[in-house]
């Protein structure tokens, strides 16, 4: 049976944390996981999948999938996070054509092109069954999928659906890291790093599984030429070759969808061990949050894991406003902007970096920084180095004028700049659509945390929609748990929204509170437990 719990209108994983805590570093002797998922607009369930064939999983499935993505059992656990991984590939072709069929060069010879025909039935605009044909081509390397420069471009990536959704499968019945190991040994996980704690008290971060062997000296993150050998894949790499942390010294393991050569502290893997493929995304404000938190602790408890998670410090503002502060101390005296902009300075000045619904700080920091990031874009994507480090080096001007624009905005959208965060940060679910009709006029909830760009560990993904001034989340924390395994697993855990999609149902929305507050409730794992909180029954 599947016992759904909590479905939810907040998905995909694009900015997920995870940490898992050994025991030496906990109180009670028990390994801590916590699960922290951050997803957009798709569709997630909170649920418990048992069987009588030794499936008992609770945690969060996505995309209709009918395994638990990130959750627990009653020995292991296990939370996946975004990979920067380059694991998809992309080979610039030389077609050529012979009388009537098409070659392309590899090496000093030229091999046929692989055409076939794929039929696609569809329904026409007068409501009758049609059929159309594409003719399709593939090198390879694999299907050829665009045209870029005059050349064919064909993609190579993971192609195992059978071994991964067996691999999905195996680790929902994995009960220690042996177990999980023997189901990664499929090396059908192409995406995802992975994040596992055991009631045997194990821990681990695990790079994805697939990573194809490449020749190093290519940028594999732009075409490469197809025609050269020398870029083609040459098998998969062993799992002892990945970035990988087991049962580190450290006492812990984690990820922020950040490089994997922060994962365990001064244990983390080398990263002049590895090719650059293995990571695209580098370290992240988040990754130094958990890093800071994590370092040297000793006495974790479930509840104290908990609060960690919501932790309020945004090291990305704690690195950017000392530069804006310093612009405005450059500035001539006769300078209008240095009157106009006393107060905000001020106020940021005097600021401890941490959010919260009344925090005005984080209002005109979080205008300020945006209007600075937009305002760098441009330049960014033509510079070497991460958006941050352009933003802590953009010039006096810039950051400025980024700050009046925010004054001016909030001003203008809420009759003053000394708006606290939780007026304008909120979360609002009015229908059980997937996309939602935010309206500043309908009943919302404010939420102190912000974007995960920021660094903030609870991650609230938010902005201004057609017709509305405040921001509402589309994307951000959508499931969190954090489990603690002894000789009894106990967990808490909280979903956005609630578990129902009908508006007039009271789990519509019961549960928007305690995710605003980072209030996790008790997760009822064991059938005693359930049967004591059921309302009600029924058998399909």
């Amino acid at each position: 049976l599947a016992r759904h719990t909590a479905a939810q209108t907040f998905p995909e994983p694009t900015g997920s944390n995870g940490i898992a805590i050994a025991p030496a570093n906990t109180v009670d002797g028990h390994a801590l996981l916590l699960i922290n998922p951050h997803t957009s607009f798709f569709f997630r369930s909170e649920l418990q999948m048992t069987s009588e064939q030794g499936l008992n999983a609770y945690g969060a499935a996505t995309w209709g999938q009918f395994f638990i993505y990130q959750g627990f059992n009653e020995k292991l656990g296990w939370m996946h996070t975004s990979s920067g991984i380059d694991n998809i590939d992309e080979f610039s072709e030389d077609v050529v054509r012979r009388k009537s069929r098409l070659f392309y060069r590899y090496g000093r010879r030229l091999r046929p092109l692989q055409s076939s025909v794929v039929s696609i039935h569809y329904k026409a605009r007068d409501g009758q069954a049609a059929l159309r044909r594409f003719t399709v081509f593939q090198s390879h390397h694999g299907p050829v999928v665009r045209k870029l420069g005059g050349r064919w471009i064909s993609v190579a990536l993971m192609n195992k659906p059978v071994a991964a959704l067996e691999q999905s499968w195996l680790r929902t019945k994995a009960h220690d890291l042996a177990s999980f190991l023997r189901a990664v040994a499929l090396q059908a996980n192409s995406t995802n790093n992975t994040l596992l704690a055991s009631a045997d008290g194990e821990i681990a971060y695990l790079h994805p599984q697939f990573v194809p062997r490449r020749d190093n000296r290519f940028d594999y993150s732009k075409p490469v030429d197809g025609s050269d050998p020398a870029t083609d894949w040459q098998g998969l790499h062993a799992l002892s070759e990945l970035p990988q942390a087991i049962n580190p010294g450290s006492g812990y393991v984690m990820n922020t969808n950040n490089w994997p050569y922060a994962a365990a502290g001064a244990d983390s893997p080398k990263q002049s061990n590895f090719p650059r493929y293995m990571d695209t995304f580098g370290e992240t404000p988040r990754g130094e949050h958990a890093a800071q938190l994590l370092k040297d602790r000793h006495d974790f408890t479930a509840a104290s894991l908990m609060a960690a998670a919501y932790d309020r410090f945004q090291p990305a503002f704690a690195r950017l406003v000392p530069g804006l502060l310093a612009a405005f101390d450059r500035l001539p005296a006769v300078q209008p902007q240095r009157s106009r902009l006393a107060e905000p300075i001020a106020l940021l000045r005097g600021w401890d970096f941490r959010w919260g619904v009344d925090s005005v700080a984080t209002s005109l920091a979080v205008f300020w920084a945006e209007n600075l990031r937009s305002a760098l874009t441009a330049e960014s994507a033509t510079t070497v180095g991460s958006v941050y480090d352009h933003m802590a080096t953009a010039n006096d001007v810039q950051q400025l004028d980024a700050l009046s624009m925010a004054v001016d905005r909030l001003t203008q959208d809420f009759g003053r700049w000394q708006t606290p965060w939780g007026e304008i940060n909120r979360f609002q679910r009015l229908n059980g659509d997937l996309v939602q009709p935010f309206n500043d006029d309908a009943p919302s909830v404010p939420v102190g945390f912000t974007s995960g760009n920021w660094g903030s560990l609870a991650s609230f993904g938010a902005r201004r929609y057609p017709g509305t001034k405040r921001y509402y989340g589309s994307s951000g924390n959508s499931f969190v748990a954090v489990v603690e395994f002894g000789p009894r697993v106990r967990a808490w855990a909280v979903t956005a929204g609630g578990e129902s999609g009908d508006p007039a149902s009271p789990h519509f929305n019961d549960q928007v509170q305690r995710y605003a507050n980072g209030s996790l409730r008790e997760v009822h794992f064991y059938p005693a437990q359930v049967a004591e909180h059921s309302t009600q029954r029924y058998h399909p």
